[in-house]
């Protein structure tokens, strides 16, 4: 394959080799050196002068801010108003911070591990989210080494199950605001061919092949969006708000269980933290106090909890899925809801950029494609936006399936890996970790599986509701 047509990203590839001992002899925080029967992680070269290793021009500490921002908003903003009906006026902006504040910090923690697990293999870039779980449980303790292997396809799982769930999403939420403009000029068009029609434009955004050349594609979303959710609140606020004394100040724990899968699935930009901190030209700007990822995920954190208290407060118990439906039919409204419709079609590819770069290696070698990596890797593209259009087709029921793919798999990526392997390689001899360190971890883990057992629960018994009432 031409040097110019590899897309590596941040991947160390272990296929079909032998790897070699990573440890030399030497432990790591103590651990005895791995055994012989005990499949070893591969060494990676340093390159000269802090290159960075991603092929693809390096990103400047503004692209990747970018990034960051369009990787978080999406129409988990625009569903913030629906989130705080489920959660209350006052509940829900104090679980959405603890949310948000757990989230960026296991951001940080799968940061942090990536760092040590580059520093023990001598690696010139972190590796990636799977391969950093990996590279933990290898070693971690002893009796968990054999597991590492499993761990990562499993992490690669949720990862593609999680960004394809989102790309569906987007989908819904495209074509449920695009009907309603339909409706409001006396076009009756049925919202499955609506699907079908925007399913063209994501599919040609979603052929660019290098993250590099989604920066602009990022930023027009990101532009689309924020002017959207502005003129959405100048609507919301423009008569006044009703009294709070109008609004729930708390649900019952059935409606907590949706809060927190939308809630969890608004903080949709874990699986992109490693690919853009590798990509950028300084990657020690990412993970400072006033780095990359802590700026943006204040920003974003703002507008969550600004959009979802302004929403509830104005539409009450009518707000829907999102607060766009709310609009109603002036020439404005519909300004916005095409705007913001851009937005989300444009930050598509971007999710999609993440799942594709799992599943194209080994699609690439099932396929038979190994002779054509360009235009095979474009016809792969075309059978992941069609399949993601027939999975949308199914489920149009936007509030229950943003929660449902927030509970099921957006859990487990954001609150339950990261304090996992914290926990594996942060041991003190024999010792385990740390009280604090324990502590803390399991209460993360404890939340996680809470949110993750009653939100799915919820979300699937939402959406059987949702279609015996269609039928």
């Amino acid at each position: 394959m031409a040097e110019s047509e590899k897309q590596i990203y941040s991947q160390v590839s272990t296929d079909n080799k032998k790897l070699p001992d990573i440890n030399n002899g030497k432990t790591f925080n103590n651990f005895p050196p791995q055994q012989n029967h005990v499949e070893k992680l591969p060494r990676l070269e340093p390159k000269k002068g802090g290159e960075n290793a991603p092929e693809h021009p390096p990103t400047s500490y503004v692209t990747t801010l970018i990034h960051i921002f369009k990787g978080n908003v999406g129409p988990g903003l625009f569903a913030m108003g629906d989130a705080f009906k489920n959660g209350g006026l006052i509940v829900g902006p104090i679980l959405l911070v603890v949310i948000g504040v757990i989230s960026v910090h296991c951001q940080h923690v799968l940061v942090n591990c990536s760092e040590k697990m580059r520093v023990l293999t001598n690696g010139a870039i972190c590796a990636d989210y799977a391969d950093t779980v990996e590279q933990c449980f290898a070693n971690g303790p002893v009796k968990l080494r054999n597991w590492s292997k499993m761990m990562k396809t499993i992490v690669n799982i949720f990862i593609c199950v999680t960004q394809l769930g989102f790309c569906c999403i987007y989908m819904v939420f495209i074509s449920t605001n695009m009907q309603q403009i339909f409706k409001a000029y006396q076009i009756g068009i049925d919202v499955h061919l609506v699907m079908l029609i925007i399913s063209i434009p994501i599919l040609l955004t979603s052929l660019i092949t290098n993250l590099k050349y989604l920066m602009p594609v990022s930023l027009i979303a990101s532009i689309c969006m924020i002017f959207g959710l502005a003129i959405t609140l100048f609507y919301a606020l423009k008569d006044g708000l009703p009294s709070a004394s109008e609004r729930k100040l708390y649900t019952d724990s059935s409606r907590l269980a949706l809060f927190f899968g939308t809630a969890i699935f608004a903080f949709e930009g874990i699986t992109l933290v490693l690919p853009l901190r590798n990509a950028m030209r300084k990657p020690t700007d990412f993970a400072r106090t006033m780095g990359v990822l802590n700026m943006g995920m204040c920003l974003v954190t703002f507008l969550f909890l600004f959009a979802g208290i302004v929403g509830y407060l104005k539409w009450g118990e009518d707000v829907g899925g999102s607060l766009t439906l709310n609009l109603g039919d002036t020439i404005l409204a519909q300004c916005v809801k095409i705007m913001v419709s851009a937005g989300v079609m444009l930050g598509y590819p971007l999710q999609f950029f993440i799942a594709i770069q799992i599943m194209w290696p080994n699609a690439r070698k099932l396929l038979h494609l190994q002779n054509r990596p360009f235009s095979g890797e474009l016809l792969f593209r075309t059978i992941m936006v069609v399949l993601t259009l027939c999975i949308a087709e199914l489920v149009p029921a936007l509030g229950y399936f943003m929660s449902l793919i927030g509970a099921l798999c957006s859990t487990a990526l954001a609150l339950v890996f990261p304090p996992m392997i914290e926990l594996l390689i942060k041991r003190d001899d024999n010792k385990g970790p740390g009280v604090w360190l324990f502590t803390k971890n399991i209460f993360i883990l404890l939340l996680a599986l809470l949110g993750f057992s009653t939100g799915t629960y919820e979300s699937l018994s939402q959406i059987v509701t949702h279609f015996n009432e269609m039928q």
